[in-house]
């Protein structure tokens, strides 16, 4: 479980990291807006994951360029943060904004009037629960 320190930390270093990938000049970087989502600390702060989100470039290629320049910004956040030892920084690709879009047009694609199909299993149990009960005195 993540103290509250070790919290404070992961957002301070992401702060950091936002500020440090803004200011690196790689051509691979400037193809589409970069958003860091997540910075994930292990509990010995020997590792820290760093989830991006690239709209309108190459993924891949973005979070390839991140990673060759891990080592920078492992180096920037130490002078940066003044901390001894900085965590060995591990770039992946977030897809949480492709999966949404893909669950909004799901959603887009069922028509109003129309209720997902149930399987008979749940249909055959709704309609022995409403057969055994009585409508209420009043």
């Amino acid at each position: 479980m993540p103290s509250k320190n070790q919290g404070r930390l992961a957002q301070d270093m992401k702060r950091e990291v936002i500020g440090i990938i803004g200011q690196m000049k790689d051509p691979r970087l400037a193809g589409g807006l970069l958003t860091v989502t997540r910075l994930a600390v292990t509990q010995d702060l020997d590792v820290a994951r760093v989830s991006v989100s690239v709209l309108g470039g190459d993924a891949a290629a973005a979070v390839a360029a991140l990673n060759r320049a891990s080592g920078y910004v492992r180096t920037e956040i130490s002078r940066r943060m003044h901390i001894r030892k900085a965590p060995r920084f591990v770039f992946c690709e977030d897809d949480g904004a492709a999966y949404a879009a893909h669950i909004n047009q799901l959603i887009a694609d069922l028509q109003p009037g129309e209720a997902p199909e149930q399987p008979e299993s749940q249909k055959n149990a709704q309609d022995t629960e409403t057969d055994g009960e009585e409508a209420p005195e009043t």
